[in-house]
């Protein structure tokens, strides 16, 4: 027995409008500094106050946002009794929404705890409201939720599927403002979910579409959005592809890649698409030469010829590659200009998260202790994996 979550998705130009038919009386919109800035908040209190919605704002999200971060939302939550939740922003901020709902909710649950197998019985106080500023995380319609530990210095994958948003928005008009490298690293970000959720052990028919389409959405539409971030359609079609490929690897689950991504960027900050798609050829490698032959069919969804599954497989990887290269993206450990000792000495730390990680669980070939490290290193120098 599986499931299928999905929020109430609203998407397209315009779509930020759907807010001005919602009911209720208060909200609270959990964003950061820079939505302020953009003027992305004004537009989103505008649109409640025409449904007579009062808002209020706590913009105190951090990157990968803390766990004293959501207590202190949550905090202001419980003195503002609102009855909607909004998350607007990047995967931070709508995490941070995810993770504040629940203690709103719960005042006695520890945000580290929140997890699949708990009972919450969210939906009591409040509904959540997910507004995606970003076209990669896919957070706006996923129930996971990544906060950050800095006592630990570590990245927790936490969710329930009670944190699933009960509408998300997907207007493309959040992501015209987007620079190059954000795009390429959100995307490249999406596309690690598109192509995890297709081929982790965890993959099934309801899932298996959204992964397929995602995937060719993100080859289509990524290049052009980066080259030209006012090209409107490139644009929505990555939002669409964001959302899509949350999805599909939500339903399904991500896998090796954001194994080592989530370890390795807790511990050397590295922004969340950056580090999971820097990994993702090295996974795709190792789980192929245990016997994965699904990135042939994503090769074939592509339109690439081969004259069997390896050969498919093989050219499905060097693909993208070639995005990564084309879109200036880091394609190895060292060239994020960490030295060979400090990654030497991150090591014990890195194979602890990461094996301690769930989505490593649902890779095709789950490494040991050994093979992990060997993964580590060939990331760092730029080796393909042939092990």
């Amino acid at each position: 027995m599986w499931f299928f979550n999905s929020p109430q998705v609203v998407f397209g130009e315009g779509a930020l409008a759907y807010l001005a038919q919602i009911h209720g009386a208060r909200a609270y919109i959990i964003t950061d500094a820079q939505m302020v800035e953009l003027g992305f908040v004004e537009l989103v209190t505008e649109q409640l106050a025409q449904a007579n919605i009062q808002a209020r704002v706590f913009d105190q999200v951090e990157p990968e946002p803390s766990l004293d971060t959501v207590r202190r939302g949550a905090a202001l939550l419980r003195e503002y009794e609102p009855d909607w939740v909004v998350g607007l922003g990047g995967g931070s901020p709508m995490d941070a929404a995810k993770a504040i709902w629940a203690l709103y909710e719960c005042p006695d649950l520890q945000p580290d705890c929140i997890n699949p197998l708990e009972y919450l019985g969210l939906g009591k106080k409040a509904r959540l409201i997910e507004i995606a500023t970003t076209s990669g995380t896919g957070s706006e319609v996923t129930w996971a939720t990544v906060l950050s530990d800095p006592a630990e210095n570590r990245k927790l994958g936490l969710g329930s599927r009670e944190t699933l948003a009960t509408i998300a928005i997907v207007d493309p008009v959040f992501a015209l403002k987007m620079p190059p490298r954000l795009t390429a690293d959100t995307g490249l970000d999406a596309l690690t979910h598109a192509i995890e959720g297709y081929t982790s052990s965890w993959h099934n028919d309801f899932s298996d579409g959204m992964c397929l389409k995602a995937v060719d959405l993100v080859f289509k539409f990524l290049p052009k959005a980066y080259a030209d971030g006012s090209d409107i359609e490139a644009r929505e079609k990555m939002h669409n592809a964001a959302a899509i490929a949350g999805l599909g690897f939500i339903n399904s689950l991500a896998a090796l890649a954001h194994a080592m991504g989530h370890s390795f960027g807790g511990a050397f900050h590295i922004p969340h698409g950056r580090a999971v798609s820097l990994f993702l050829p090295y996974t795709m490698e190792f789980a192929a030469n245990g016997g994965n032959q699904r990135y042939a069919d994503l090769a074939r969804f592509i339109g690439l010829n081969g004259n069997d599954d390896a050969q498919l497989t093989r050219q499905f990887i060097a693909a993208v590659r070639d995005l990564q290269t084309g879109l200036q993206s880091h394609t190895n450990v060292a060239s994020l200009n960490i030295a060979r000792d400090d990654f030497t000495r991150a090591m014990p730390t890195l194979l602890d998260h990461a094996e301690n990680d769930t989505s490593i669980t649902a890779n095709s070939r789950v490494p040991g202790r050994a093979e992990l490290e060997k993964v580590f290193w060939y990331a760092y120098e730029g080796k393909p994996v042939d092990f």
